[in-house]
């Protein structure tokens, strides 16, 4: 059996009496005790993610711009200011979803590129060989570890532990955008629906760095909690939500495609296009269960218009109930809609997602 990656953090992860998963090939803590507790804090006051599987990349080169508008859906020419951020989706020819991914501008010949653990190898592999033709330098920067620090007073927590300066420039950091501060780089970004950061912090400096987070009252979290809470906030977790066989029309995130200017020929515009003109067949809806009872993965969805699948699905702990977000036939949501629960069919309401906002109900409870 191959031994798993581990972060410079698995060590301590282990003391503070994690329960520790396989999580795409990464030893990584599913909770510390109890999951709707991590769930709660991070709805209620700060909790923290050790995040560096995830995997950092700085693209470098005079044809750098160039390149990123031609390999993403979403256009980096929205970047202005160093430091700005923009999510996006890296497709295929077909305008199936390769990965989705965050893109910093930092200056006109540096950008930085986060995508997921589990698509590391294959991302790469797609980047270099796109970048070949535009000169670019592609480094993974696994001299970083990553702590994401999420919820309402999260930020104030984070302030307290830089520097006067440091606190003064992160607290005037908008969201969606990043700085160089007291030799981390700071990202007021999130994967959970609340406000905070996700810091990158030198890989030497992270241990020390998580143990002043954690006597500061910021409490360690793990991927369980994480999986709540960004279905709550409507995020599509990839491999699950959307694959490469799926495009963004087809996984709720047309606003993360950017068709204007006509000449930006994106790699999978020719393809969305089409599906644009054609119309899609199916789309992704928001689900809430009101019975007893819990929407699960692979789980099928009965409506008029034919089947659908549930993708993600949990109990929310912010609302008190089962919600899920779902495939299935273009329009299925204005008719009545069930869940198959082990055989029987249950009714279902289709909602619009996000679920939760900054701690509060989105949907009618």
């Amino acid at each position: 059996m191959p031994m798993l990656n581990q972060t410079i953090l698995n060590a301590t992860h282990r003391a503070h009496g994690a329960r520790m998963v396989d999580f795409g090939g990464w030893d990584m803590p599913l909770n510390y005790g109890s999951q709707i507790d991590e769930h709660h804090v991070v709805r209620r006051d700060a909790g923290m993610f050790d995040v560096s599987h995830m995997t950092i990349v700085d693209v470098r080169g005079s044809r750098v711009r160039e390149f990123l508008r031609h390999l993403l859906a979403n256009n980096v020419d929205k970047l202005k200011t160093s430091g700005k951020a923009l999510y996006s989706c890296m497709l295929n020819e077909q305008g199936g979803v390769i990965d989705d991914l965050i893109v910093y501008f930092l200056d006109d010949e540096f950008f930085r590129i986060v995508v997921n653990a589990s698509t590391r190898d294959k991302d790469l592999d797609w980047m270099a060989r796109q970048g070949s033709r535009f000169g670019v330098t592609l480094s993974e920067r696994r001299d970083y570890a990553m702590i994401a620090v999420q919820g309402p007073t999260a930020r104030s927590r984070v302030h307290g532990l830089l520097s006067a300066d440091g606190s003064e420039r992160a607290g005037k950091l908008g969201k969606f955008v990043a700085a160089e501060i007291d030799g981390m780089f700071v990202a007021r970004t999130g994967y959970t629906g609340e406000d905070g950061y996700e810091i990158m912090v030198p890989e030497l400096d992270a241990v020390a760095f998580w143990n002043r987070l954690v006597a500061a009252g910021v409490k360690p979290c793990g991927l369980g909690a994480r999986d709540t809470l960004r279905l709550e906030a409507g995020m599509n977790l990839y491999g699950q939500d959307m694959d490469e066989t799926v495009s963004p029309w087809e996984a709720a995130l047309a606003w993360t495609i950017a068709l204007d200017p006509e000449d930006r020929d994106f790699i999978g515009r020719a393809a969305l296009v089409a599906q644009q003109r054609s119309g899609v067949a199916r789309e992704m809806i928001g689900l809430v269960l009101d019975d007893k009872g819990v929407l699960r993965h692979g789980q099928r969805v009965i409506s008029e218009r034919g089947d659908g699948e549930i993708l993600s699905g949990s109990f929310s702990p912010t609302l008190g109930k089962s919600i899920a977000l779902a495939r299935v036939p273009s329009g299925a949501a204005a008719g009545a809609l069930a869940v198959d629960i082990r055989g029987k069919a249950m009714p279902v309401r289709a909602v619009k997602f996000p679920f939760v906002r900054d701690g509060k109900a989105c949907v009618g409870i």
